[in-house]
């Protein structure tokens, strides 16, 4: 019986940071460490937390566009 991720600990995470101008912005980790993503500056932890749930929402139905109108090679 194989154990799903969440039940390995292999997940992903968000990991909510405080800058020095006293400002909030989380990054998400892949279940390899790496950072996946960064998100804007937020003025309160609560606006933060708020921009994770949202990415939480709306990334399990984004859909990829690819933006082909400039070559950047």
């Amino acid at each position: 019986m194989t154990q799903s991720k969440a039940a390995s600990g292999r997940v992903g995470k968000y990991v909510l940071s405080k800058n020095t101008a006293g400002r909030f912005h989380f990054t998400l980790h892949a279940t390899n460490g790496q950072v996946i993503a960064t998100s804007e500056t937020y003025e309160t932890r609560a606006a933060a937390l708020n921009g994770i749930s949202s990415v939480r929402r709306n990334a399990v139905q984004a859909r990829l566009v690819e933006d082909t109108s400039s070559d950047s090679s």
